[in-house]
């Protein structure tokens, strides 16, 4: 191992009190990240079969209102009518996701969380930008009237956003941001 990676593994074990049977990790993992794609591509599938473009549907007035939009873009409509590219970054994401699992599995719930949501995300968006016609649907839109308006989202959206969250303070917690104050080795 490299040691980088075994400075990780000792600080998130010492963080969780103890590190998760890799074969429950791995089980973990493919039932939150499945349970994130079914629960994206249903109610992406309700909302295109129940709303039209112009359609919109207050859930919370003046706050939340459910609509249907076609992202032919990434996040926030970036990289438009880029799908190959997107499609690409998408699948190296989830190579790099894989490969950092395989050599430093999450010391707790919370890292296996958080890489779940990450991937059944980036699958919900992937399936949508792989099967023709190639866009992903968004249909959550959040906004303070007149003034504020977020970019109309979906559930991988949400899951994506909620992981990188939940991993950035899972590796805040395991000290992976720490420095070493240990003393420098000088050549």
């Amino acid at each position: 191992d490299p040691k980088g990676y075994r400075r990780i593994d000792a600080v998130t074990e010492q963080a969780s009190g103890g590190s998760l049977d890799w074969e429950r990790v791995r089980l973990r993992l493919l039932i939150i990240s499945a349970l994130v794609v079914a629960l994206d591509q249903l109610t992406k599938l309700l909302v295109s079969a129940n709303l039209a473009p112009t359609d919109q549907v207050a859930v919370l007035p003046g706050f939340l209102d459910l609509v249907l939009v076609r992202n032919y873009g990434a996040a926030f409509g970036l990289l438009a009518g880029q799908t190959g590219l997107i499609i690409g970054i998408s699948i190296a994401g989830l190579i790099v996701i894989f490969l950092f699992l395989r050599y430093v599995p999450p010391a707790n719930n919370l890292g296996t969380v958080s890489f779940a949501l990450i991937v059944g995300g980036t699958l919900g968006n992937l399936i949508d930008r792989i099967r023709p016609p190639h866009y992903v649907t968004d249909f959550i839109r959040v906004h303070l009237h007149p003034s504020f308006s977020w970019p109309t989202f979906n559930v991988a959206d949400a899951a994506i956003t909620v992981g990188v969250f939940a991993l950035v303070y899972y590796l805040y917690k395991s000290g992976v941001f720490q420095r070493d104050h240990g003393q420098e080795q000088k050549p």
